[in-house]
């Protein structure tokens, strides 16, 4: 228990005040604010919205249950947090295919590794898990307010730059899932922030800022994608930007969102602005989907 504490220590001390690299793509200038450098096992923003529940103390709690997808890089994150705070894991998940199942990677092995108890329930429903005193029960994706508490650290982070560095046509953009972090940015920054659906498309992206944010003028603004996309289908072009982003930044981003990102704000890109580009982490998601892509499409 003396090694957690001091782990938990080394933890908080890092997820704050991650790097800012300059990088040029496609004959662009780009802010990146490195979340994936956070720390090794606890990054991006899982680490920012997960933040308050690394920190703060829950003396009557022994066990943390969540549920998503079968590759969610918050069941890793939970996962870890669950270890550092001693806690069992429990995690639900409506499908599983055989082939993980048999072949673990990504995530879900980690995780595995970190102690997490899958239970697949195609009819899991989060109303049916006993809530009581000694269990902590997180929302798919970190979509809660207790969110806040990390995000309003990174928002002072980024205001801090834009004044030491004297960026007044600044806007800071980032692709979304549940969209809590665009949010929860947006509601502690003067700069407008951007981002883009993932799951889904604007309307179900509009719906998720609603369940923690009903004033809309508080909501971040939303670019259109080129095509709504299905959450975890391959498409070649995502895979070919992330390639591209990688020789010409020499940055590895995620492969599920970041394509998506970056080409949403390549589309949208107006050179009277400087974009500060939220790198939210998720790498190791990226170990299952090479392989699905080099799969599928032989690269």
């Amino acid at each position: 228990m003396i090694l957690a504490f001091f782990y938990v220590e080394y933890i908080m001390i890092n997820i704050k005040n991650s790097p800012i690299n300059s990088v040029t793509f496609q004959d662009k200038k780009f802010l990146v604010k490195r979340d994936d450098l956070l720390h090794k096992d606890f990054s991006g923003n899982k680490a920012r919205k997960f933040f308050y529940f690394l920190e703060k103390e829950f003396p009557h709690t022994d066990t943390l249950v969540s549920h998503g997808s079968n590759q969610s890089n918050a069941m890793y994150s939970l996962s870890v947090l669950a270890k550092l705070k001693n806690w069992k894991f429990i995690y639900y998940t409506n499908h599983m295919p055989s082939y993980l199942k048999e072949n673990p990677q990504g995530n879900y092995k980690y995780a595995l590794q970190n102690g997490m108890n899958l239970i697949i329930d195609e009819e899991f429903s989060k109303e049916n898990i006993d809530k009581n005193k000694t269990t902590l029960f997180i929302e798919e994706g970190g979509a809660l307010e207790e969110a806040c508490y990390g995000l309003e650290l990174l928002a002072k982070e980024i205001s801090e730059y834009k004044e030491l560095h004297k960026i007044d046509n600044l806007k800071v953009f980032l692709p979304s899932g549940t969209g809590t972090t665009a949010l929860f940015l947006q509601r502690y920054l003067d700069i407008e922030v951007l981002t883009c659906a993932c799951v889904g498309d604007a309307s179900y992206l509009k719906k998720q800022f609603l369940y923690l944010e009903l004033d809309e003028s508080k909501h971040p603004t939303i670019y259109e994608t080129k095509k709504k996309y299905h959450f975890g289908k391959l498409y070649k072009e995502n895979y070919i930007v992330w390639k591209e982003l990688h020789l010409e930044t020499t940055i590895e981003f995620d492969l599920l969102y970041d394509p998506i990102g970056w080409n949403t704000l390549l589309n949208n890109f107006d050179d009277s602005y400087r974009y500060l580009y939220i790198h939210q982490g998720g790498l190791i998601g990226n170990e299952s989907m090479l392989q699905r892509y080099i799969h599928k499409y032989g690269l």
